[in-house]
């Protein structure tokens, strides 16, 4: 997936404001479950809410107004009410790594309550290879 910087994007400086990270993260899971076929938004109608319960992110070099960043999501670790996404962030023209950075989210129901995936998306988004639970370098 891919996000172009702009303006409203950065800090004064015209670099990256680091909390929007966590954003792109955010659109980039969002993403990958799209195109496996699950909608976040239909999850949520069948009672099942995730919430981030860890997040980690590793500030490379500086993203910057004007750039186009190249967002690679993988996951780490599926469990039945759990799962973890990787994430590394590169400038598009040179593939420098900008950010790296992994959330594990849990499922919960509308209460709040952790509650169990569905076995068929459990099944769908195991990672075909144990993962260390590091973000890809």
């Amino acid at each position: 997936m891919e996000i172009k910087i702009y303006y409203e994007d950065t800090d004064c400086g015209g670099v990256v404001y680091y909390a929007n990270y966590l954003k792109y993260f955010e659109r980039a899971r969002t993403e990958y479950l799209e195109t496996r076929g699950y909608s976040v938004a239909a999850l949520m109608e069948q009672g099942v809410i995730f919430v981030v319960v860890r997040a980690e992110v590793d500030y490379c070099s500086p993203g910057r107004y004007g750039e186009t960043l190249v967002i690679e999501t993988e996951i780490g670790d599926v469990t039945r009410a759990a799962l973890t996404f990787s994430h590394v962030i590169r400038e598009k023209v040179t593939g420098r790594v900008v950010v790296k950075g992994l959330a594990r989210l849990a499922a919960t129901d509308k209460n709040g309550k952790v509650t169990r995936l569905d076995k068929g998306l459990v099944a769908t988004l195991q990672p075909v290879m144990p993962s260390s639970g590091l973000p890809p370098s």
